[in-house]
C-alpha cells in the first residue's frame, strides 16, 4: 500500500526549479503556437469582423443625424488594424488550447479525485471565457452610442480606427478574462495553494482589487461601465469561494474519517504491546 501510494505520487512534486521552468516554457510555447495559428485563421475573417465593428458607427450616424466615420491617420493604419483583429481572433479561437496548458501545468500536483473535479472546472473555463467575450461584444455598441452621444448635435464624429478597435478589444477580452478568473481561483484551492477560509476572509481586499481592475480596464471612462463589469466579477468571486468551501469541507471530513479508522486500527494492538 505505501509503495502504491508512493508510485501514484505526482512526479512533478520531485521536480527541480529548472524542471518547473522547462515545463512552464513548454506550456508557453504551445500556447503561443496555438495563438499564432489562430491568428492566421483570424486574418481571413478580419474583414468580416471589421464590417461588424462599423455597425455602431452607422447606427450613430443614423440615430444622431450626424456624420460618423472611422479614420485611418497613417499609411500603415489599415494593415495594423487588420493584423490586430487577426491576433485578437487568434487568442479567442485558441482559448481551449492555452486554457488547457494552464490547467495542465497545475494538474500533476492534484490527487486523482481532485483531478476529476478540476477537469470539470477546466471544461467550464472555456464556455465562461467565450461567454464573457460574447457579453463584451454585445455591450460595446451601447457603450459607443452612450459615449458619442455627449458630442454636440452639429459636430462630426470622426473616430480613430485603431483607438476604436483598442476600445472594443479591451472590453471584449477583459470581460472574457474576468469570467474565467474564478475558475483559476478554485483550481488553486484544489491544488492546496489557497484555502476557502483565506478566500472568504480576503473578500474586502478582493472587492477593492476588482474595483481598481475594472476602473483601469474599462475602456469607457464612466462609473456605469465599471460597475457593469465589477458586479458579475464580485458574484463569481463569491461563487468560487463557495465551491472552495465545499471542497475544503469534504477534504476535512475525509481526514477525520481517516483519523478515526487509523485510531481504531491501532487501539486493539495496545494491550498486546503492554503485555
Amino acid at each position: 500500500m505505501p509503495a502504491q501510494a508512493e508510485s501514484s505520487a505526482p512526479s512533478r512534486g520531485r521536480m527541480s526549479l529548472g524542471g518547473h521552468l522547462r515545463e512552464l516554457r513548454k506550456r508557453v510555447y504551445i500556447s503561443a503556437l496555438a495563438i499564432v495559428l489562430g491568428a492566421v485563421v483570424g486574418w481571413f475573417f478580419s474583414d468580416a469582423i471589421l464590417a461588424l465593428l462599423r455597425e455602431p458607427i452607422y447606427a450613430i450616424a443614423e440615430s444622431q443625424n450626424r456624420v460618423a466615420t472611422l479614420n485611418y491617420d497613417a499609411i500603415t493604419s489599415a494593415f495594423d488594424l487588420k493584423l490586430q483583429i487577426a491576433i485578437t481572433l487568434g487568442i479567442v479561437v485558441s482559448s481551449p488550447v492555452w486554457l488547457y496548458q494552464v490547467w495542465a501545468f497545475f494538474i500533476p500536483g492534484l490527487t486523482r479525485t481532485e483531478k476529476q473535479y478540476s477537469l470539470g472546472f477546466f471544461l467550464s473555463a472555456i464556455p465562461l471565457f467565450v461567454t464573457g467575450c460574447a457579453a463584451g461584444w454585445l455591450v460595446f455598441p451601447h457603450i459607443v452610442e452612450l459615449m458619442t452621444g455627449f458630442a454636440p448635435e452639429n459636430d462630426t464624429t470622426i473616430i480613430n480606427a485603431k483607438i476604436y478597435f483598442d476600445f472594443v478589444l479591451k472590453l471584449v477580452l477583459v470581460v472574457g478574462i474576468a469570467f474565467v478568473l474564478p475558475v483559476f481561483l478554485v483550481l488553486l484551492n484544489f491544488a492546496g495553494v489557497i484555502s476557502a477560509r483565506s478566500i472568504i476572509k480576503s473578500w474586502r481586499i478582493a472587492i477593492l482589487i476588482i474595483m481598481l481592475f475594472t476602473a483601469i480596464a474599462t475602456p469607457a471612462a464612466d462609473v456605469l461601465s465599471m460597475f457593469l463589469l465589477a458586479v458579475p466579477m464580485v458574484g463569481l468571486y463569491f461563487a468560487a469561494a463557495f465551491v472552495a468551501w465545499l471542497h475544503d469541507r469534504r477534504a476535512a471530513k475525509k481526514r477525520t474519517v481517516a483519523g478515526v479508522d487509523a485510531a481504531s486500527t491501532i487501539s486493539p494492538a495496545a494491550p498486546l504491546d503492554s503485555v
